[in-house]
């Protein structure tokens, strides 16, 4: 079964297990070796990073060592980068409409004032009520 590349930086364990193996290259047990987990935790987490094509396994010898393959994480930076635009161009038309606020004449704040104090509030009443 393949796997989606953000599934696989889902989890912690699993960003940090690329973080590990992007800086070197190790055997599973010196993957393993970094957590307080267990082994078949480590296994499964692998597994996973494998099959999203994270990480590729290489032989050598009676060892099987973990090597990093990044290029698959395109996909994740492709999909944030929408995201950035979108958000970029959204923070800076808000930015554009309060310096064009702040330019404006207090004119409209006062208006907005003098109708507030002008404008008619019903009347309390503080005569007590009569008992009978």
């Amino acid at each position: 079964m393949r796997r989606d590349v953000f599934q696989a930086i889902a989890d912690p364990t699993r960003r940090e297990i690329i973080n590990i193996i992007a800086k070197q290259t190790l055997t599973l047990n010196g993957v393993a070796d970094n957590f307080d987990i267990s082994r078949p935790a480590i296994s499964k987490h692998i597994k996973i990073l494998t099959e999203c094509g994270l990480i590729v396994i290489k032989q050598l010898g009676r060892e099987r060592y973990c090597e990093a393959n990044l290029t698959t994480l395109q996909e994740v930076s492709g999909w944030v980068e929408q995201y950035r635009i979108f958000w970029t161009k959204k923070l800076d038309a808000l930015g554009d409409f309060l310096a064009m606020e702040q330019a404006q004449p207090l004119k409209l704040h006062k208006q907005k004032t003098t109708v507030a104090i002008t404008a008619k509030t019903p009347s309390i009443n503080t005569k007590k009520a009569k008992r009978k």
